[in-house]
């Protein structure tokens, strides 16, 4: 046996995926609330990167969770999808880092 589960394996690398975006989502709604709640200039331009961010940890969730659907067998990971989705999470981070400052 080669030990692949087409089925299951798949199934359950969306689901985190899906569970990790939709935290992250969580995450920067609240930091984008937070940059808000003075409503200076500021404030908006931080709520923008929070959202640009949030876009691009979508954008590269988006193309796992379709790479790993693929027949045979998912693709890897591409380098450049796998620094992004690293990046934003620290990104966020130091935005809230800012915003607590």
């Amino acid at each position: 046996m080669t030990g692949r589960d087409p089925g299951l394996q798949p199934e359950r690398t969306r689901l985190a995926w899906r569970r990790t975006t939709l935290s992250f989502a969580v995450a920067a709604l609240l930091a984008g609330r937070q940059a808000l709640h003075g409503t200076t200039t500021d404030g908006i331009v931080v709520c923008a990167l929070c959202v640009l961010i949030w876009l691009g940890f979508l954008r590269a969730a988006h193309h796992r969770v379709r790479a790993v659907g693929s027949i045979p067998a998912p693709r890897t990971m591409r380098v450049r999808a796998a620094l992004l989705a690293a990046a934003c999470p620290i990104a966020l981070a130091v935005i809230g880092a800012v915003i607590v400052r």
